[in-house]
């Protein structure tokens, strides 16, 4: 059975002025169905060029990266596009409501550009947002409700595209952290329903959360397993000699 997200070797090389950067320094992840996974870093680690690969947002130097299946580290953008769409649901740090729609009207946006039908809109809009507990919101504007009503609303938006894959780059970012703590367990409720959950994160205590965490540094994976291990939160150091030692 193939893996819901593969990435076999990928690098991802920027050129700045006469540097060479490894942004992906030949990582291989493997996500499947109804996983919930932390990919975590420290800024610069490369957690973001893997969101953005995972999100269809940007293509691999080199290796693959296949999503259901489907190879999309070789497509045009319009492709690419279409694919993220249809299989990947984005949840932000920044919500990303439009002020001036109703909190439905910002559910069915992205099924309006995708060419659904209006009852068809209308009906996973409710439903997406009777699943993070807004429903009797659906007429508020997106400045009637508090940040962690936000972020729920953003969930809901994602939820409604029926994904493969929830993509949550810091969600509780501009949360404060009663309120995180509120949006880390729908994320956790969702995954119990099923669904599959990647979350980008810099902060352990975060990630722990998650089931299972991929911990980057300078491109590369250092740590790959369950994050209850005690192992999954110790990040490595260098020594004198510059060599890695674990903290």
């Amino acid at each position: 059975m193939s893996h819901l997200i593969e990435l076999k070797d990928v690098y991802k090389i920027y050129h700045m002025g006469e540097e060479t950067v490894h942004a992906l320094d030949g990582i291989n992840l493997t996500v499947d169905q109804g996983e919930f996974v932390a990919i975590v870093g420290s800024s610069g680690s490369g957690k973001s060029t893997a969101m953005n690969i995972i999100g269809c947002l940007d293509v691999p130097t080199s290796g693959s990266y296949h999503l259901g299946g489907i190879d999309v580290s070789t497509m045009e953008d319009d492709q690419q596009a279409e694919i993220r769409n249809k299989m990947l649901g984005f949840i932000f740090q920044q919500y990303n409501l439009i002020p001036k729609l109703t909190v439905q009207e910002n559910v069915e946006l992205p099924l309006l550009y995708a060419g659904i039908s209006s009852e068809e809109r209308h009906e996973r809009a409710i439903q997406s947002l009777e699943r993070v507990g807004l429903a009797d919101k659906r007429k508020n504007l997106p400045s009637q409700l508090s940040g962690g009503q936000q972020q729920r609303v953003s969930i809901a938006r994602a939820l409604a595209g029926k994904p493969s894959v929830i993509l949550a780059d810091e969600p509780t970012g501009a949360l404060d952290s009663r309120t995180g703590r509120e949006v880390l367990r729908f994320l956790q409720k969702l995954n119990q329903e099923g669904d599959t959950v990647v979350l980008i994160t810099h902060d352990n205590s975060i990630a722990v959360k998650a089931k299972r965490i991929v911990r980057l540094q300078d491109g590369r994976i250092i740590y790959d397993g369950d994050a209850s291990d005690p192992q999954a939160v110790v990040q490595p150091q260098e020594d004198e000699a510059g060599e890695e030692v674990l903290a």
